[in-house]
């Protein structure tokens, strides 16, 4: 790939108009981040907007500082990539990485729980990590406090990969900021926000939707009915994934969530055995070739004025789903897929979770 079109996709993922789910489509629409560029203005007048493309030397100093840093970016159809991340939805156009990522070659399980947790839960998820690692199998977690630092501590040994809400240049909490860098020097790290970014609330769901795809399962480990432990392990069950809990006393809050996730079918873990069990065999998924570099998909013709009004009209402040906007509108689905797409660009619509749409 050479240096114009990494700097262009990295445009493109920059621009605050094109979120993943638009990043993929003008790449398999286009073939290529240039062309993709290139073709950003046309498609925002057309959903009724101006777009506010990223500039070149935005991107360039982003470029700059990561290699500063001794990371790299990988993008998603490179071959460092994760095959299983690659295959959510959403799945991040690009990740900013240092370390080992043949680590995300190898079975990987993600370990998340309470940053309060308990002394026992800590205990158990560092020698659940240990027992993992010892069994070739990647640890994934997020270098929170709590049952993270410990499941990254207990897999040290083997494999572990931390995934991060801010840039890779800031460590939090900062009392792990010795660990962070052992990691990035001798195992993985992962973060998909810039470099100088502040771990912000809202980066954190983001987070642990890369947590969670990156893996074969989740174990969650004491959790309260709403933590973000909880957004991951039903993240990863919309992905697909295995989803498995540990159980605690019902008198301990933090183990509310753990008790409601088993309760809602997630597998029952006591033993690394059970881990194992649950997983079952590595399917072919862990050992896929990563796809050819984007094709530019056959161009169909643009929509009508009448087709845009269409799928407008259908739109409202409540989000709704994709395919509920084509079986209503009574469009092809390629059609209302780049009305959309036109319409974001736009700055006129919003994409949310489970593949749903709302208008701003």
């Amino acid at each position: 790939m050479t240096h114009a079109e990494r700097l262009a996709r990295l445009r493109l993922i920059r621009t605050p108009q094109v979120g993943p789910v638009s990043w993929h489509q003008l790449m398999q629409r286009f073939g290529s981040g240039e062309a993709a560029v290139a073709a950003l203005p046309d498609l925002a007048a057309r959903g009724g907007g101006r777009l506010r493309l990223a500039p070149a030397d935005v991107a360039t100093r982003e470029m700059e500082r990561v290699a500063e840093l001794g990371a790299r970016h990988v993008f998603s159809d490179e071959a460092d990539y994760s095959p299983l991340l690659r295959e959510v939805e959403g799945a991040p156009p690009a990740l900013i990485v240092r370390g080992d990522m043949g680590m995300l070659r190898r079975p990987c399980v993600a370990i998340v729980g309470a940053r309060n947790a308990s002394a026992v839960a800590c205990r158990f998820a560092r020698q659940m990590a240990a027992d993992l690692a010892a069994r070739d199998i990647t640890v994934v977690s997020g270098l929170a406090r709590g049952v993270d630092t410990a499941a990254h501590v207990g897999a040290l040994g083997g494999a572990t990969a931390g995934v991060i809400a801010s840039g890779i240049d800031i460590a939090f909490p900062p009392e792990n900021a010795q660990l962070q860098e052992k990691l990035a020097t001798d195992q993985l790290l992962l973060a998909e926000q810039p470099p100088g970014t502040e771990p912000l609330a809202r980066h954190f769901p983001s987070r642990n939707r890369i947590i969670a795809g990156l893996a074969h399962g989740t174990l969650v480990i004491e959790a309260a009915p709403k933590s973000g432990s909880l957004i991951t392990a039903r993240r990863a069950g919309d992905y697909g994934r295995e989803v498995m809990a540990v159980p605690g006393s019902p008198l301990d809050p933090r183990a509310q969530g753990c008790n409601l996730l088993i309760r809602e079918g997630a597998t029952l873990i006591q033993t690394v055995d059970d881990v194992l069990e649950a997983l079952g065999p590595i399917d072919a998924r862990m050992v896929r070739e990563p796809a050819s570099r984007f094709v530019p998909a056959p161009v169909s013709d643009d929509p009508g004025d009448a087709d845009r009004r269409r799928v407008a009209e259908l739109l409202g402040p409540t989000p709704v789903a994709i395919d509920e906007l084509i079986r209503q509108s009574g469009r092809p689905a390629a059609t209302v897929q780049l009305i959309l797409l036109e319409l974001e660009l736009a700055g006129r619509i919003e994409r949310h979770a489970g593949a749903r749409i709302s208008r701003l």
